[in-house]
C-alpha cells in the first residue's frame, strides 16, 4: 500500500504541485513586477549551453528595436513538464507569455485547440520553401502556419573512430555489424564500465523516438500513410525484439538503459564509456570540447536498419508559437521573425549545437568549418521520419511509453502489448476522425 502510495505521489500529485507553485510564483513576480505594454515575455525550456546566446540575442533585438523589451521565463528541460504547463495555461486562456517554444509534435494538438496564433502572413510560401519540408508540414494545419520551425533535430548514431579503427571497423549501417562490432571492441578492450551501446530507454517521449528508429529501420511504421495502426506487424514486433535483445541476448547495452534519457547517455558517452551511442546533434558540441575525453575521436553517421532498407532517424526539433490569447500579438510576431531569421539560427548553431531548420545555411562555411559532419547531417535531417502527425499524438505517446516499456523491461510479450497498444489508439484515432 505504501508503494502505491509513494508511486501515486511521484506520477500525478508531484508534477502538479509543481505547476501550482510554479504557477503562483509567477503571479507573485507578475504583481511586483508589472509587465509594460511594451514588454513580451519569451517562455521557452532551458536549453543546455544556451543561456548565454539567449540573453545575447534578446540584447539584438532590443537594440534594433528601441522601446521594446524581452522578458524571459524558463521552464525545466523536461517536455513532459513544459507540455503540463501549457495546455494547463493555454486551457484557461493565459496571456501570461506571449512567445513560447513547442516541441514539433505539440503543433498539432495545439493548433486544434485553438491556442496558437496563425502567422501565415509572416512566412509566405516563399519563405516556408526556405526551410526543411518535414517541419513545416507538423507546423501546418488546415492549410495555415501556426508555428516556424526554429531549429530540427534527428537521431543520429555516435561512434568512437579511435576503437572501429583500431580493430578494423568501418562505421556500420546494418544492425548485424553495429552488435558485431560493439561485442568485438568491449570484449577486446577489456575495460570495466565500456558498454558497446547506449540509447534512451527511460519511460517517457524519448523512448518513442529511439523505438520509432528502429522500427523504421526494420521496414516498419507506427501508423501508415492512411492512418491505418500498423503495431502488429511483423517489422515492428521484430524491431522491438532487436531493442531487447541488445540489453539480455546481445549484451551490449546495460540494464540501466530502460532508465536513461539524453544526458545520462551523452555524460557516459563523453566520459569515454560507450563505443555507440544513439542521440541528438546538440551533443556534438560537447564532444569536440577543450578537455573532452573523447575530443578528436569521435565521429557520427545515420542510424542503421537490416540490409535492404535504408536507415531513418526520427524528427525533432522545437518550434517558435504566438500564444493566441497574447495582448502584444504584433510584437510577438516581430520577436518570432527575428528570431527564425538566418542570422540568429546560425548563431545558436555555432555558439550551441541547434541545428537550423534554414536549409542554405547547411552550405554556410564557417559552421561546415566548426561541425565537419553538417553536410551528411543535412541528408539525415532531409530524410527524417515523423512520429504520428495527429493533435492526439500526446495520448498516443502515452500508451506507446507504456507498452513499449513493459516489452523491454520484460514484463508483457511483444504480441500482447502490440495488441493492447493498437486498440487503443485505433480508439483515439476514431475520436480523431469525429473532430473533423
Amino acid at each position: 500500500m505504501r508503494r502505491k502510495t509513494v508511486r501515486y505521489l511521484s506520477r500525478y500529485l508531484l508534477p502538479a504541485l509543481f505547476l501550482l507553485l510554479l504557477s503562483c510564483g509567477q503571479k507573485q513576480n507578475r504583481q511586483s513586477q508589472a509587465v509594460s505594454d511594451s514588454t513580451i515575455v519569451f517562455k521557452h525550456f532551458k536549453l543546455a549551453n544556451a543561456r548565454r546566446q539567449f540573453q545575447k540575442a534578446i540584447t539584438e533585438f532590443e537594440r534594433q528595436n528601441p522601446g521594446l523589451h524581452v522578458r524571459e521565463e524558463i521552464l525545466p528541460s523536461n517536455s513532459n513538464i513544459q507540455h503540463q504547463f501549457y495546455v494547463t495555461s493555454l486551457e484557461s486562456h493565459s496571456a501570461d507569455f506571449d512567445v513560447f517554444l513547442i516541441d514539433v509534435i505539440w503543433t498539432p494538438e495545439f493548433s486544434l485547440a485553438g491556442w496558437l496564433e496563425d502567422v501565415s502572413d509572416l512566412f509566405p510560401d516563399s519563405v516556408q520553401s526556405q526551410f526543411f519540408p518535414a517541419p513545416i508540414k507538423a507546423d501546418t494545419y488546415q492549410g495555415r502556419l501556426f508555428a516556424i520551425p526554429w531549429y530540427i533535430d534527428a537521431g543520429v548514431l555516435y561512434y568512437r573512430k579511435d576503437l572501429l579503427q583500431k580493430y578494423g571497423f568501418t562505421p556500420p549501417t546494418t544492425y548485424d555489424q553495429l552488435v558485431r562490432q560493439a561485442q568485438t571492441i568491449v570484449q577486446g578492450e577489456n575495460q570495466k564500465n565500456l558498454n558497446g551501446f547506449l540509447w534512451q530507454g527511460k519511460q517517457y517521449e524519448g523512448l518513442i523516438c529511439v523505438a520509432n528508429e528502429i522500427i523504421s529501420g526494420f521496414g516498419g511504421t507506427i501508423l501508415d500513410d492512411s492512418g491505418r495502426v500498423r503495431l502488429q506487424d511483423a517489422p515492428v514486433r521484430q524491431a522491438l525484439q532487436w531493442l531487447k535483445d541488445t540489453i539480455y541476448r546481445y549484451r551490449i547495452s546495460p540494464r540501466w538503459a530502460l532508465s536513461a534519457d539524453e544526458e545520462n547517455t551523452r555524460l557516459s558517452f563523453l566520459n569515454g564509456n560507450a563505443v555507440f551511442l544513439r542521440n541528438w546533434p546538440y551533443c556534438w558540441t560537447f564532444f569536440q570540447r577543450k578537455g573532452s575525453p573523447v575530443k578528436g575521436k569521435v565521429g557520427v553517421i545515420g542510424m542503421p536498419s537490416i540490409s535492404g532498407k535504408q536507415g531513418r532517424s526520427t524528427l525533432g526539433g522545437w518550434q517558435l508559437a504566438v500564444n493566441r490569447f497574447s495582448r502584444k500579438k504584433v510584437l510577438a510576431k516581430k520577436f518570432v521573425r527575428f528570431l527564425s531569421s538566418a542570422k540568429m539560427q546560425l548563431e545558436f548553431a555555432l555558439t550551441v549545437g541547434t541545428k537550423p531548420s534554414r536549409r542554405n545555411l547547411y552550405r554556410n562555411r564557417q559552421l561546415q568549418m566548426q561541425q565537419p559532419f553538417i553536410a551528411d547531417l543535412y541528408r539525415i535531417l532531409i530524410q527524417a521520419k515523423p512520429r504520428p502527425v495527429t493533435p492526439f499524438y500526446a495520448q498516443i505517446s502515452q500508451i506507446l511509453q507504456i507498452e513499449f516499456s513493459a516489452v523491454l523491461a520484460n514484463i508483457r510479450p511483444i504480441p500482447n502489448a502490440m495488441h493492447s497498444a493498437s486498440v487503443q489508439i485505433e480508439h483515439i484515432l476514431q475520436l480523431e476522425q469525429g473532430t473533423k
